[in-house]
């Protein structure tokens, strides 16, 4: 699904610190464009990054971004540590993988994923003295689709005095 013609062009090499960055992140907000070239956004999971410049990202909901990946495949993906001060922002075209078109590997990533968080927040829990039954991943409907974003650039986010500093 999306656009084919859109997604013929090459994929950039993403360096190691931006997939180490990537996969550190519980959350990447992801940027499509509604129907009226407005900017929509939304949190999404990441399930898998490649050198060779492809992301796949776990979408749950066939809503909005869904909907506007069918118009226009274009999207960004960015994320940030603000204590760091690092992020980026990756930019690219999207295709839409319906279950039967993704490995089993990725779903079981997902829900490794899923039961990580929320031991976390267990964890966090218990340590802090808090008592709260909200786990607001067991509410997830399951997968039955995910982004294959095919990156096309990549913006250091890192402020232009700090970018030899947070990158080394």
């Amino acid at each position: 699904m999306g656009n084919e013609s859109q997604n013929s062009k090459k994929c950039c090499f993403l360096p190691e610190k931006v997939i180490h960055f990537f996969e550190k992140q519980h959350t990447v907000i992801v940027s499509t464009l509604d129907a009226d070239g407005g900017i929509h956004t939304s949190a999404k999971g990441i399930v898998r990054i490649e050198p060779q410049g492809r992301v796949c990202v776990v979408d749950v909901y066939k809503q909005r971004t869904y909907q506007n990946l069918l118009r226009n495949p274009t999207v960004a993906l960015t994320a940030i540590d603000d204590h760091s001060f690092v992020g980026y922002c990756l930019k690219g075209t999207a295709l839409i993988k319906e279950k039967g078109e993704l490995d089993d590997h990725i779903f079981k990533k997902w829900e490794s994923r899923i039961i990580s968080r929320i031991s976390t927040r267990v964890i966090k829990n218990l340590q802090n003295e808090k008592k709260t039954a909200a786990h607001p991943e067991m509410q997830l409907p399951d997968v039955e689709h995910a982004i294959q974003v095919n990156i096309h650039e990549i913006v250091d986010l890192a402020p232009q005095p700090l970018k030899n500093e947070v990158s080394s």
